[in-house]
Order: structure tokens, then sequence, then C-alpha cells
């Protein structure tokens, strides 16, 4: 006999930056720079990613768009990517994700896409810890404790080999 599950899942949302500790601030400003920085002739919608690691370290970056359209990336692995290559050993605790259109910030918070999600699962699967996640609009901001609120039936490393945790 077939059983209903229930998934919920919760999360901190603030009215304004303002409520934030200054390292937040500082992390939500770094991702709304390299957002500015976007190559988004296509959409027009720009994203940035900032994270910081372990160390206090701030790595960014921003989505990169390309005429044959899978081919571009997105902020959240561009800063992911140069925070793995840069930075091998520096475990990223704090991710914001901002995004702007040519009239300025985008009222709403936007959330990771499905690649970028899973990019974010394998990163705390490598370092067996949640990253938190902070996803900035201009009308408010949403805190999540990891990337498992928003990917909760992952796809990881004990899916390709169930024998192995």
């Amino acid at each position: 006999m077939s059983e209903i599950k229930n998934i919920s899942i919760s999360y901190r949302e603030f009215q304004n930056h303002n409520e934030l500790n200054a390292e937040d601030q500082e992390l939500i400003k770094v991702s709304e720079e390299a957002a500015r920085s976007a190559y988004a002739p296509y959409s027009q919608f720009r994203v940035g990613a900032a994270v910081r690691l372990e160390s206090g370290r701030i790595v960014h970056g921003a989505n990169v768009e390309n005429a044959a359209f899978p081919s571009g990336i997105c902020a959240e692995r561009t800063a992911l990517a140069a925070s793995i290559t840069n930075f091998p050993d520096d475990r990223p605790v704090t991710l914001a994700i901002s995004a702007i259109s040519d009239d300025g910030s985008v009222a709403e918070q936007v959330t990771p896409c499905g690649n970028c999600r899973q990019v974010i699962a394998e990163e705390e699967s490598r370092w067996n810890r949640q990253i938190r996640i902070l996803l900035a609009g201009k009308n408010k901001i949403i805190e999540l404790d990891g990337i498992g609120q928003l990917l909760p039936l992952q796809f990881n490393r004990s899916s390709l080999r169930p024998d192995r945790p």
C-alpha cells in the first residue's frame, strides 16, 4: 500500500539588509557588485554570487551567457569553482546570491537553478557540512541553513555507491 509523505522546509526571512550582521551585509554587497559585472547580453538578467570561506576570504562570481545557451554558466557555479580552484582547502561557509536587471536590484530573491543546487550539494557533501545560503532581493532576504532546504531528495555519492557512505 502506498503512503503519502510530506517534505517541508524552514527558513529565516529578513525585511532589509540592516537586520543582518556586518559580515552578511558585506557578503551580499559583494554578490551585488559581482552581478554588475555579469555578461548577460541575451537575458539582461545579471546574477552575482559571493562565497565566504572558513578563513574569512570572499570569492565571487557572476553569470556568463553565451549564444549557445547551454554553454553559459551561473554565478553560483562560477563562485564555487573559483573557490575550489584557488582555495581548495578553505571550506565554503556562506553563499550569498543577488540578481539585478537593467533597472536595478530584483525585488524578489532568486534561487539557484537545478544545476547549481546539485553543485552546492556536492560541495556540502565534500566537506560533510552545510553551506549557509543567503538569497538577497530588494524587498527581503531569505536565509537557508543548507541546500537540503531547496534540494531535499538529493542525488549524491551514496546514490552512485549505495554500499558506501
